[in-house]
């Protein structure tokens, strides 16, 4: 059964995160219960084992459904994440844009182009992913460790068993 309670009830130009486990699904509302999305092949409601097919699709759909066969029984919100950042596309053109896309197959790419910066192109002009840059940004970091516990490694214990023997000979 569909929620019909609201945290916050959105309003056209609106956008919606959608949980879906370890990612974030995104829709545009664009009024009377639908959203406009891109949706790769593995998209949908309850799919979370497949989510991270989407990695592997290089297309996607730009998809007009009825908000809850898109959220399915996933936890959603209404999140402008970046109306503080940029300045919010007029209403009107938000929405017509999208009706443009609606059907259309779009090149998809999880790092350059995926749902949210569909979505944050059209509310501000701006394509942009916060999950992605999170993700790039922890990857950056797990590199960088990686990295500092090698060099660690070669400065305090870089010799070979071999090696340090040898050294102990010569000082004999």
């Amino acid at each position: 059964m569909a929620p019909t309670l609201y945290d916050k009830k959105p309003e056209p130009g609106d956008l919606i995160e959608i949980f879906r486990g370890n990612y974030q699904h995104w829709a545009l509302y664009v009024g009377d219960g639908f959203v406009v999305h891109l949706a790769p092949p593995s998209e949908g409601p309850g799919t979370r084992a497949n989510s991270m097919m989407s990695v592997l699709s290089d297309k996607a759909k730009v998809k007009k459904e009825e908000i809850w066969d898109v959220v399915g029984h996933d936890q959603w919100c209404v999140n402008n994440q970046l109306d503080e950042k940029y300045q919010v596309r007029p209403i009107r053109e938000i929405l017509k844009e999208a009706q443009t896309y609606v059907d259309q197959e779009m090149p998809y790419c999880v790092f350059r182009g995926n749902c949210e910066h569909f979505v944050t192109d059209l509310r501000y002009g701006k394509a942009e992913s916060r999950q992605v840059r999170q993700a790039v940004g922890m990857a950056a970091m797990v590199g960088f460790g990686i990295l500092a516990v090698a060099g660690i490694a070669a400065i305090f214990g870089g010799g070979s068993k071999k090696k340090n023997e040898e050294e102990e000979e010569e000082y004999e």
